[in-house]
């Protein structure tokens, strides 16, 4: 329960267990869980995972040497392409759709060593951030109170991830979709700078705003990960961004004294949009917590015209993304366009609004304003605007909470609300890290979203960490508990 990757690694070396029994216990707990419960996070899971797992044995046993990532079953979210294993963005009109290859991270991750354990459920075609359903495995449940959501897009990696059905997990996140289910899940989650990660071979919701990133129990987790996942890939031409910006070494900032010095902004502009009263007490509480350890909190900090900065930054690319991303997967696939979809009938019932929304705003990003980070006028001028502030105040980070509400319950579509992650990283491109804030009514978690600077993962991995460990607010959840041995 809650092992790390760096105690998988060292039961590996100490013969405590060896990657075969490992693998096997994931999917004895998925087995006993995930759909007696009726939790539902997982649509499948890797009929190869223990033959892998049992190469990366004999590998060891050979060379008696652990790669990055030797033996970490993933939980990977299904709009990732995934060599040999169904991959559907949830849809069932891709139903029996088997890539030939990875997408560029799952292949760097398999290579440090990573196993693909299973496939994550999610909102189909990850347009929903609140809700985690899809017409090809149904709606997941979150593992603190089954009663409530995991948020959306990644709720099924964050479900899983937090009922310890694989070491460590993958999102991706438009808008929300690895914050707030991390949030919802007391799981840690990585939104990186805007072309950090590739993500070419991952089916797009709106290119312009889309990267992956992990979800994990600890921010130490997170940071191995993002090691192996960030760097340019000539797959993604966005990537070309962080050349010379990047780091193969993030672990070096995971230090606890990283907050000594500190000097950290909260954005009172999102802490009180509505706040509910447990929310705002916890994030009272994580801004105490943070002085203690030693941060200068700058309280409040505003980012001027912020209404007027921040508006009108969505731009509808499903259709013309899509569209590119079904062309590339060749004749094999079932679907060919965002029309063939439709035309299938083969979606949820929640989602034929957004369907027919984007069908009908067919933009293309040539002759708008709908451009990536870098070269978009208005995004830039949101992002001059935010580092600014930073840069006056000499801030290496701005918080808030990552929702101001607890997780909504099942089947109340009004009750999405209080959702922060939407409104500064998406648009200015810059990185974003949720970490648990600790709990709420009925056992329900709540998160706290520290916003850096453009590359400055380093700051982040440095703050997020030292936080964790001055406070350790994540706990497993209990309706999942060790299985009998």
């Amino acid at each position: 329960m809650e092992a790390t990757i760096a105690d998988v690694h060292q039961a590996l070396k100490k013969g405590d267990c060896n990657c075969e029994q490992l693998v096997a216990a994931y999917l004895k707990r998925i087995e006993t869980y995930d759909q007696p419960t009726k939790l539902n996070a997982i649509i499948l899971t890797n009929p190869q995972a223990l033959a892998t797992a049992r190469q990366l044995d004999a590998e060891y046993k050979k060379t008696k040497k652990l790669r990055p990532l030797h033996c970490i079953p993933l939980i990977v979210k299904d709009n990732y392409n995934t060599a040999g294993l169904q991959t559907t963005a949830g849809s069932l009109a891709m139903k029996g759709f088997v890539p030939k290859e990875d997408a560029t991270v799952v292949k760097s991750l398999k290579d440090a060593g990573a196993i693909v354990l299973a496939k994550s459920n999610m909102a189909e075609w990850a347009f929903s951030p609140m809700v985690s359903i899809s017409s090809i495995a149904g709606e997941t449940l979150n593992p603190y109170n089954l009663l409530h959501v995991p948020a959306g897009s990644s709720g099924g990696t964050a479900a899983a991830v937090a009922a310890n059905f694989g070491t460590a997990g993958l999102g991706t996140d438009t808008g929300n979709s690895i914050r707030g289910p991390s949030s919802h899940n007391a799981l840690v989650g990585f939104r990186p700078t805007l072309g950090l990660v590739s993500r070419a071979g991952i089916a797009p919701l709106y290119l312009r705003n889309d990267t992956g990133g992990p979800m994990t129990r600890t921010v130490a987790d997170a940071t191995r990960l993002l090691e192996v996942m960030a760097g340019f890939d000539p797959a993604d031409p966005l990537t070309k961004y962080c050349e010379g910006k990047y780091t193969k070494n993030y672990q070096q900032y995971l230090d606890k004294n990283g907050l000594k010095g500190a000097r950290i902004g909260v954005l009172r502009t999102l802490s009180e949009r509505s706040p509910d009263p447990q929310v705002k007490a916890l994030f009272e509480q994580a801004v105490a917590d943070l002085r203690k350890a030693g941060a200068i909190i700058v309280d409040p900090v505003e980012i001027p015209d912020f209404a007027t900065v921040s508006k009108d930054q969505w731009c509808s690319v499903f259709q013309h993304d899509i569209n590119e991303y079904l062309a590339g997967l060749g004749p094999q696939a079932p679907v060919k366009n965002l029309n063939e979809i439709i035309a299938s009938g083969k979606f949820a019932p929640s989602i034929a609004d957004n369907l027919t929304y984007h069908q009908k705003s067919a933009v293309t990003p040539e002759g708008t304003t709908c451009a990536d980070p870098y070269t978009d006028p208005k995004r830039l001028a949101f992002r001059k605007a935010v580092t600014d502030v930073m840069d006056r105040y000499q801030l290496g980070a701005l918080i808030y909470p990552t929702w101001n509400n607890p997780p909504a319950k099942v089947g109340d579509f009004k009750g999405y609300k209080g959702d922060n992650s939407q409104l500064i990283a998406p648009h200015t491109g810059q990185p974003a890290f949720t970490v648990p804030m600790g709990f709420t009514y009925d056992n329900l978690p709540a998160g706290l979203q520290f916003l850096g600077r453009s590359f400055d993962e380093p700051t982040l991995v440095k703050y997020t960490y030292a936080y964790e460990q001055a406070t350790k607010h994540r706990k497993a959840p209990t309706l999942f508990p060790a299985l009998p041995k």
